[in-house]
């Protein structure tokens, strides 16, 4: 392991120069990296995404260079070059370098990220929203959140996720933890409310924390499930951290209400000027009892929400993704373990931040002792949940698949507010599911004889 990690050190130094190299002069220094990393990548772990990099950088008109250009432009230089380390070299290159060799050695899935709460505590109460409920009696110790990350990093995982609750009611452990794991990416789902001037300064001095921001679309939009000023607070937050030249992205739950207006037009451009680089798409899931199944869309407005992420990826300089739309670029469900799981603030390991069920905890399991369980192999024998990626949820698309891995694994309901037994759960999600199957269905029919023929 030492010998690995020595040459592990080796490259990444050279990383590091050819990211100084590409500073100096990167419109005429991309091509030359990508070649120099084709050389490099014997195993061709990078392959397919060179390959899109490569045809970006040959229309420099196109939105995506747009959107490269304005990392440039837009993002304070020490502020970028530490986040495309630790994306680019540790978390993507060496870092799934490392996993690959982890998945094999020990046959179990070994997930790109993980996405964990450091408190349940939420200082706001969104509609449909299960953490509002669930106070701040729960928490992860720094020194837990430390101990998962060392894990982590020893599997090959540099990036790490943090929901909650909100998770910047423990802003200054956030920040503790960016300084010791310096050589990470964190990204954290956050209301933006608990974001000032202190917390933006502290982020350009550890340069490697970066909001990705709920907003449910405009303020009339955004208020109705997060509360009168939320949207008046999300836009001054914005505004700071565009003033400061530090990255951040959105974060957008889709629903019944709001769909119209987080799939426009409008709403993309208006996100851009304010200086978004990222958007994720989360479609509303019932989870807990007391959910708002009103809240779930319909298969038009999913439907919806496919055409216009891809239309818009063609024009407008942000990267986005659909967490269950764009199921077929990553063929199918990526939770499990097989490229992320979630911990929650009680240290529950589960498959997914949607999925509240578990066979582990993280007092009780190391990380690789959970990824070996029978919970998360059973996501390992059983995934893809659907041969039609556009159907890759074992909830949402499959229901009778997660009660079925439930069911085998003995694994139990870990809602922090009330026991949620799993097939009270699907019932919720069974009529959707059909509904959704043949809309799905149509779709992957007419996008992939096109592409056959």
């Amino acid at each position: 392991m030492r010998n690995n990690h020595i040459t592990e050190e080796l490259e990444r130094h050279g990383f590091i120069r050819m990211i100084d190299y590409l500073d100096s002069d990167p419109d005429k220094n991309i091509p030359k990296i990508i070649k120099w990393i084709e050389k490099l990548d014997k195993e061709g772990v990078t392959s397919r995404q060179l390959k899109v990099v490569k045809d970006i950088i040959e229309d420099k008109e196109n939105n995506w260079y747009q959107l490269i250009k304005s990392l440039y432009t837009d993002i304070e230089d020490e502020v970028r070059k530490t986040l495309f380390i630790n994306f680019i070299v540790n978390a993507s290159i060496l870092g799934m370098k490392r996993q690959k060799k982890a998945r094999e050695k020990y046959q179990c899935n070994i997930p790109w990220a993980i996405l964990m709460d450091p408190t349940s505590a939420c200082n706001l109460h969104c509609t449909g929203c299960w953490a509002s409920d669930y106070g701040d009696k729960l928490s992860m110790s720094y020194e837990t959140l430390d101990g998962i990350i060392e894990q982590g990093k020893e599997l090959g995982i540099y990036m790490y996720l943090y929901s909650g609750g909100e998770p910047l009611v423990r802003k200054k452990d956030i920040i503790r933890l960016c300084e010791k794991h310096y050589d990470c990416v964190f990204l954290g789902f956050t209301n933006a409310t608990l974001i000032d001037e202190e917390f933006a300064e502290e982020m350009l001095r550890v340069k490697n924390f970066v909001p990705a921001i709920s907003v449910e679309g405009f303020e009339e939009e955004t208020d109705f499930r997060r509360g009168k000023g939320t949207y008046r607070s999300i836009v001054n937050a914005m505004e700071l951290l565009k003033d400061k030249k530090l990255p951040f992205g959105i974060s957008c739950c889709y629903t019944s209400k709001n769909t119209h207006v987080i799939g426009s037009e409008e709403y993309f451009d208006d996100v851009i000027q304010k200086g978004a680089k990222f958007a994720w798409f989360f479609t509303y899931m019932p989870v807990g009892v007391d959910a708002v199944p009103e809240l779930m869309v319909s298969p038009e407005q999913r439907a919806y929400m496919y055409r216009q992420i891809r239309k818009f990826r063609k024009t407008k300089p942000i990267f986005t993704l659909d967490f269950w739309n764009d199921g077929e670029y990553v063929q199918g469900c990526i939770a499990g373990g097989r490229r992320y799981l979630h911990i929650n603030a009680n240290g529950d390991i589960e498959p997914c931040a949607f999925i509240h069920y578990s066979d582990s905890n993280i007092y009780q399991y190391s990380l690789l002792e959970a990824f070996q369980r029978p919970l998360f192999m059973q996501y390992k024998k059983n995934q893809p949940f659907n041969q039609n990626h556009l159907r890759p949820c074992p909830l949402l698309d499959n229901p009778e698949r997660l009660a079925q891995m439930v069911d085998e694994s003995n694994a139990k309901s870990t809602d922090l507010k009330k026991l949620e037994e799993v097939h009270d759960l699907i019932q919720k999600c069974e009529e959707i599911a059909q509904r959704w199957a043949v809309t799905a269905d149509k779709i992957w029919e007419e996008t992939h004889n096109f592409i056959s023929g």
